[in-house]
């Protein structure tokens, strides 16, 4: 349903803003209450127009936040306790998101309200992190079901795969410039891949057995940055050569590096949740370099992070009920 106007709020901004001068770059960090309280904001999504969409887990509703006005307009989803949890948005504008709660992939269209429901096969009830290949394809992840589908919004049908490794607990997923899309199990020190055709899945064993890799993002030469959150580390795999490297995170062993994402110029930005206040780390691939920015309000955890075309992140950080966009100049 269409939320009123009156349902528009403004945010209100921190007042405290990190700011990080590494080299050349400063870094900026915006924090917006969410309107609605105790919303656990999860994950980040950039809307076709720019816009900062958020799933409200906690309060069952998406929102929107205008970066250009500071407002937020929220949407209440059909279905109680969805639990919404991932989201990617459409070349149409419409919002996708994984009820992990109720076992459906939602959409939403930002214009009329309306919501879609599309839920997934019997078994398969908690789906986790959705991402669009480039033929409008949505790929999606689960936890405990173990499996990975696809759902073609033209149709509506859903197709799953289920993943080789017992208990692999598949998490962060993302498409290669090439349309392969790529995943992390979590349960497991794998990361692996899915035959956008055939379906089958072939795993990719992180060198380190204590290596749990939980959120992904693709570099512009189309190789692979992961989170390793178990053992605080960042790590890259080259599909090309099967090569596996990483670094150790600023924070140290117990830092639980989480949300990932790559900017156009080629940067790796990712979230330390381990460490108070939370961190945003930037990593330079050609010099190897890192430097972290604090996050003003502690972040609570950012579990994920969103680029926009123009270099800008969106942060959730859930444990506070914010949203917030990083300026990097």
């Amino acid at each position: 349903m269409r939320v009123p106007q009156s349902a528009l709020i403004l945010a209100s901004i921190c007042l405290a803003a990190a700011v990080l001068i590494a080299g050349s770059k400063q870094v900026t960090i915006k924090e917006f209450d969410v309107p609605t309280s105790k919303s656990r904001p999860h994950d980040p999504a950039v809307g076709r127009d720019g816009s900062l969409w958020y799933t409200g887990q906690a309060a069952n509703k998406l929102g929107r936040l205008d970066p250009a006005t500071g407002k937020f307009k929220e949407f209440p989803l059909k279905t109680p306790g969805s639990g919404p949890h991932g989201l990617a948005a459409d070349a149409q504008g419409n919002i996708w998101f994984t009820a992990i709660s109720k076992g459906y992939i939602g959409k939403l269209n930002p214009t009329s309200g309306e919501i879609t429901e599309y839920h997934l096969p019997d078994g398969t009830d908690d789906p986790h992190t959705p991402v669009f290949d480039q033929h409008g394809i949505l790929w999606f992840t689960t936890e405990e079901s173990n499996v990975v589908g696809r759902l073609d919004p033209t149709t509506g049908k859903i197709e799953v795969k289920r993943v080789p490794t017992p208990h692999a607990i598949p998490y962060g997923i993302a498409v290669t410039h090439s349309g392969v899309p790529f995943f992390c199990e979590f349960g497991s020190n794998k990361l692996a891949s899915i035959d956008p055709k055939s379906l089958a899945i072939t795993e990719y064993q992180v060198p380190n057995s204590g290596a749990r890799p939980r959120r992904i993002a693709i570099a512009p030469d189309d190789t692979i940055y992961y989170t390793d959150y178990e053992r605080g580390y960042l790590g890259h795999f080259n599909p090309a050569t099967k090569k596996f490297e990483e670094w150790p995170s600023p924070g140290g062993p117990g830092s639980n590096p989480y949300g990932i994402a790559g900017t156009p110029d080629g940067t790796v930005w990712y979230s330390e949740s381990g460490v108070e206040p939370n961190t945003l780390v930037s990593f330079d691939p050609k010099t190897k370099n890192f430097s972290s920015t604090r996050i003003p309000s502690g972040g609570g955890v950012v579990r994920n992070i969103a680029a926009t075309k123009d270099g800008k992140l969106y942060l959730a950080c859930s444990g506070v009920n914010k949203v917030a966009i990083v300026d990097v100049h």
